[in-house]
């Protein structure tokens, strides 16, 4: 399972727990309100598990790309250059979005 779909798994359990958690307290159900409120903590435990795996990825584009970026300077290459900055900006922004 991808990082994405793990991420919205993640967000779709919180829900449930939220809802099951509320069902609970309106019905006066302790347990029912406990196992929503753990539900929604493996939830979000979950997704931000999926976060760090994107922000993980983000990280290594990122120093990859900076690697080919300084490369392809020290040789003169630049369209090396270009594609290491490309991939560097690309794994910024993914670290950016999964914050």
């Amino acid at each position: 399972m991808g990082n994405v779909a793990a991420r919205g798994e993640g967000k779709a359990e919180q829900v449930g727990g939220k809802i099951k958690q509320g069902i609970g307290k309106a019905i006066g159900n302790e347990q029912m309100e406990a196992e929503g409120k753990a539900q929604e903590l493996k939830g979000k435990a979950r997704e931000e598990a999926a976060k760090a795996g994107e922000r993980t990825k983000g990280k290594i584009e990122e120093v990859t790309g900076a690697v080919k970026n300084r490369v392809g300077a020290a040789i003169g290459n630049e369209q090396m250059q270009a594609e290491g900055k490309a991939r560097e900006l690309k794994g910024e922004a993914r670290q950016k979005s999964n914050e």
